[in-house]
């Protein structure tokens, strides 16, 4: 069998349910999509009987290790012994870093994602647009005939609020409504994720964002809002680069504009990427010119180059889309 492009969640969970067991991939840098998808597909087929265990080539944000199971990431289980090979909320290969050789040689794989430029990298791909991957996990869930219960049900919430920005995104429909409804009515404790998620944060964090925020640019009459975190950003401030999730938001914040970048500082010349759109442009085009992709309004790549060059090309391709 080649790859399948196209499958319902019936199919897809039907193969799944074939496997005895199951490794299951995260992706860089993970978030609270990535990681309550992982951790409650984890739960739901360990309670059918099968063994299952999560790999990340990042380690979990502090902020999220209150999900009981994040703690069996680990990163030297490499073992093509597993009968499938797993992936949530990754839109293709480069979100795996070094990982993807291996998933890449298991005849086994599957792709489960809710981001519209997904490459379609496994044997079995069920892409769906949704406000969170942790939606379909759900919905996987219950065809997979297991009871939803408040550990799973936290994980999934997790994912959901932090991928809808606590329901603030446009991404927030009525389906993400209606399953973060039933996940509070299965247990899940939705004021700790909040507060976890949106209310806590080490000084570290905060002084960092400061200094971030203070020096954000504006180009374009103001239509385009610019964030630069270098490493020496992140150093002076004593923080970690998983606490500049969520920086992104605050330019759009700002009236006048339309599209928000962040670039990250991940290396010498390299720099992680993130785009964010009020519906006027779509950055997921503009993310895939370099090898990215994402969503209409949400969009990420990794360039390399010099910060000033990179911000000139990005400001050129908004420009062009305005």
């Amino acid at each position: 069998m080649g790859i399948i492009l196209t499958m319902t969640i019936t199919e897809i969970t039907a193969e799944l349910k074939k496997a005895k067991s199951v490794l299951i991939f995260s992706h860089n840098r993970p978030d609270g999509d990535t990681v309550g998808s992982a951790t409650a597909l984890r739960l739901a087929l360990i309670k059918l009987g099968k063994s299952a265990d999560l790999v990340c080539a990042h380690d979990i944000p502090e902020k999220l290790k209150y999900i009981k199971t994040a703690r069996f990431y680990q990163k030297n289980i490499l073992s093509l012994d597993y009968d499938a090979f797993v992936s949530v909320d990754m839109a293709n290969e480069f979100m795996f870093t070094e990982l993807y050789s291996s998933f890449k040689k298991h005849k086994n794989t599957f792709n489960i994602d809710h981001h519209i430029s997904n490459s379609r990298y496994a044997k079995f791909n069920f892409v769906e647009e949704a406000g969170a991957t942790c939606e379909i996990i759900y919905k996987i869930i219950l065809e997979l005939g297991v009871e939803i219960d408040s550990e799973i049900a936290d994980s999934l919430m997790t994912g959901i609020v932090t991928d809808t920005g606590a329901f603030h995104h446009s991404n927030a429909t009525s389906q993400t409504l209606e399953i973060a409804s039933n996940l509070l009515s299965g247990g899940a404790n939705l004021h700790f994720i909040m507060k976890r998620n949106f209310k806590d944060q080490p000084k570290e964090r905060a002084n960092l964002y400061g200094k971030v925020i203070s020096k954000m640019r504006y180009y374009l009459e103001d239509k385009v809002g610019v964030l630069t975190i270098t490493r020496k950003d992140i150093e002076d401030a004593g923080a970690l680069d998983n606490m500049t999730e969520g920086f992104i938001d605050y330019p759009m914040t700002v009236e006048s504009v339309e599209v928000a970048i962040s670039l990250l500082e991940t290396g010498k010349n390299r720099y992680k990427i993130s785009l964010r759109s009020k519906g006027k442009v779509d950055v997921n085009e503009i993310a895939s010119l370099y090898g990215g992709g994402g969503h209409v309004q949400a969009s990420g790549a990794l360039i390399n180059g010099y910060m000033e060059d990179i911000i000139d090309k990005l400001v050129f391709n908004v420009k062009q889309r305005l």
